[in-house]
């Protein structure tokens, strides 16, 4: 697990076991129901928004940086 910071937004890389990863669908992104029934475990607000094809195995999440008032 990696988290980076980029206005605006959070990012957060989650790196799968090999078992885990053969499951990860290569056709779209993946809702947030299809990434907790892979057993990813994060608050909500997290979007999986890319699919790095030479690592497919490391999902890559991104969240909007809260607006500070």
């Amino acid at each position: 697990l990696r988290t980076q910071f980029c206005f605006p937004f959070i990012f957060r890389h989650v790196m799968l076991p090999k078992d885990i990863a053969k499951k990860v669908p290569k056709t779209h992104l993946m809702s947030e129901t299809e990434w907790r029934n892979l057993g990813v475990q994060q608050s909500q607000g997290w979007v999986h928004y890319m699919i790095h094809q030479p690592e497919p195995h490391i999902l890559l999440f991104r969240r909007p940086l809260p607006q500070s008032q």
